[in-house]
């Protein structure tokens, strides 16, 4: 039985590849860099030629139901994947730029296959030992790039519904930490909890002004991929 082709990259011009054929390219991409609390996600992807995913695309374009379906598939045909995170800890002493750079890396390094090229979502690249290539809206260019999305994603809202279950006060299983209006509402009546960013506006304004004046601020205007 033949394999059907797939074109892995429909959003790129076959002569403008930043990588040759003789490359491992692996696609990576983020996921919770915009929300108010917990961990950001990341995740990296290299894709079996001859085991094609039906369905890959930018997982804020899928509904909740087929990313929790591709995800699986994901973990099975590909060549290699790895999910990792950096705390919300770590953003606050960090920044959400440099954490959403440092899981990308952690994530990349964590493949069991060695890749030559990252082909990372959005116009920024983490700094790593193979060579990087950021994509502007490349999780609905690149496949690779489209199941790290959601492999990202859907490890990210698991958490969330996570923490749900220690902080149901919040409704993190509902908003998965976005700043809702919801959300909003509920950080103002219970204050942050401890996995809420403080580095972040919304929630430095509930802390008190002794422990918000020891925190500064980040700026959350960088734009490397839309949030996920």
């Amino acid at each position: 039985m033949r394999t059907k082709k797939v074109n892995f990259y429909p959003g790129l011009k076959k002569n403008a590849y930043p990588f040759t054929l003789d490359d491992i390219v692996c696609g990576v991409d983020e996921a919770g860099r915009g929300p108010l609390a917990g961990p950001v996600f990341a995740a990296a992807v290299i894709l079996h030629p001859d085991r094609p995913i039906e369905g890959l695309r930018d997982s804020k374009k899928l509904t909740a139901e087929k990313r929790e379906a591709l995800a699986p598939q994901i973990k099975e045909y590909a060549l290699a994947w790895a999910i990792a995170e950096c705390s919300h800890e770590e953003i606050d002493s960090i920044n959400i730029l440099q954490a959403t750079m440092l899981a990308m890396r952690r994530a990349v390094e964590a493949l069991s296959t060695i890749p030559t090229i990252a082909l990372i979502d959005g116009n920024r690249s983490p700094v790593m030992q193979i060579r990087c290539h950021p994509i502007i809206e490349g999780d609905d260019k690149v496949h690779a790039i489209s199941a790290a999305s959601i492999l990202a994603k859907t490890a990210r809202d698991a958490a969330l519904v996570a923490l749900h279950e220690l902080y149901p006060q919040y409704g993190f299983d509902q908003h998965k930490g976005y700043g809702t209006a919801m959300h909003l509402e509920r950080l103002r009546e219970h204050g942050a909890c401890p996995v809420h960013r403080r580095s972040f506006a919304p929630v430095r304004a509930t802390l008190p002004v002794s422990v918000a004046n020891t925190i500064v601020g980040m700026d959350m205007s960088f734009d490397f991929g839309e949030a996920a």
